[in-house]
């Protein structure tokens, strides 16, 4: 006997968000789908750091201080941990319209540009805002279905529109934007002073070795757990990822610190918004560099609109076994309602009872058979047969 029971499936918001995004711990870490540099950044933070603090770290505790490693220490989980924040954060993306938002706004344009003969191609849907005596233009999103907030764009790698898109990074496997801009260059910031750093005390644990026993000698020298490589080999490979690593994230840093300083992203830098043909001022620029500091790395951090971990339920049934006591009681309920009501039980819940069969204790006086007694046939049973 089968029953029908109407569950609710609970569905979080963030299984059904468009766009080209991975989500981990149940919405809680939100990434771009791309992650394998992202894997790379990590292989090659972790992997300098560890063969700084397994090999030269000792010796330089002893030799110069034993606040070395500890100050190496601090930068290193300065380091993965605003990466971590910049990786698995929010940057700020913009839902996209719901169908009926989406209508809405398509009647406002129909009836701010009018009907557009056939043939002839549409007016660009832009919107004029007025910010700090500056027009700024709001641009319409084709893949959203909204206008754009001001210094907001479209990411073509995650497929959102990002709320002050600065760029989508492929090392940190995340749009930086808005929620994320400060922890990416705390990041950068801090990768740089721990690069300088490694670099530094490579070369000195190589002149101090050089000191002692002579630069030939400092080059056979080998540890004793790992008799086939030299301690010097992988100094020069910690030397050679940092010489390298140097150059790029030193002038990273240096460049997003100019950004800073006007208040500017590399998104409107690239286009050039604000350093063009006209010459048009920057409008978000306070015109002091402390200002703009103050707010792009100590100003409110505002929450997620995204609302990652909330709620969608689902209506689902399924059909479920189970065993009933057959007899007339099962009947009753259903009997002794009105017709209005049976029909409203039947709605929530379906038995299949079938009748109840007639006992032999149930059969009248003259039908009753001792125990051992064949059955007689009746005469009907036999006027059937032929």
């Amino acid at each position: 006997m089968s029953v029908m029971v109407a569950r609710k499936k609970v569905v979080r918001k963030w299984e059904k968000l468009p766009g080209r995004n991975t989500f981990c711990c149940d919405g809680r870490i939100m990434m771009a789908r791309q992650k394998g540099i992202f894997y790379l950044t990590l292989f090659l933070i972790l992997g300098t750091c560890a063969l700084f603090f397994a090999f030269e770290c000792r010796y330089l505790a002893v030799q110069l201080s034993p606040a070395i490693p500890v100050f190496a220490a601090v930068l290193f989980l300065f380091a993965m941990a605003t990466l971590l924040r910049t990786s698995f954060s929010d940057p700020g993306v913009i839902p996209r319209a719901l169908p009926d938002e989406a209508a809405f706004i398509e009647m406002e344009i129909e009836a701010t540009n009018g009907t557009v003969p056939q043939g002839q191609r549409p007016p660009p849907r832009i919107k004029n805002f007025q910010i700090n005596n500056q027009i700024v233009k709001l641009k319409y999103c084709y893949t959203c279905k909204i206008f754009r907030p001001p210094r907001a764009s479209h990411c073509s790698i995650c497929d959102n529109c990002v709320e002050r898109f600065d760029h989508h990074c492929p090392w940190v496997g995340n749009c930086v934007g808005k929620r994320n801009y400060r922890y990416f260059y705390l990041f950068i910031l801090s990768l740089s002073l721990l690069t300088i750093y490694i670099f530094t005390f490579n070369i000195v644990y190589i002149a101090l070795k050089s000191l002692k026993i002579g630069f030939l000698n400092t080059l056979k020298e080998t540890p004793g757990t790992y008799p086939s490589m030299s301690l010097t080999v992988l100094t020069v490979l910690e030397v050679l990822i940092c010489f390298f690593t140097l150059w790029s994230v030193v002038g990273l840093t240096g460049f997003h610190t100019f950004l800073v300083a006007l208040n500017q992203t590399t998104n409107e830098d690239i286009k050039g918004s604000w350093t063009g043909k006209n010459r048009v001022q920057n409008p978000y620029s306070h015109g002091n560099i402390v200002k703009n500091c103050c707010e792009v790395l100590c100003g409110p951090l505002p929450p997620s609109v995204l609302d990652r971990r909330g709620i969608l339920q689902q209506e689902e049934s399924s059909a479920q076994e189970g065993s009933y006591p057959r007899g007339p009681s099962t009947q009753e309920p259903l009997a002794t309602q009105g017709p209005g009501k049976a029909q409203e039980g039947h709605s929530v819940l379906s038995l299949q009872v079938p009748a109840p069969s007639v006992s032999d204790t149930e059969m009248p006086e003259e039908k009753q058979r001792t125990p051992g007694e064949l059955p007689v046939p009746s005469p009907d049973a036999g006027r059937a047969e032929h």
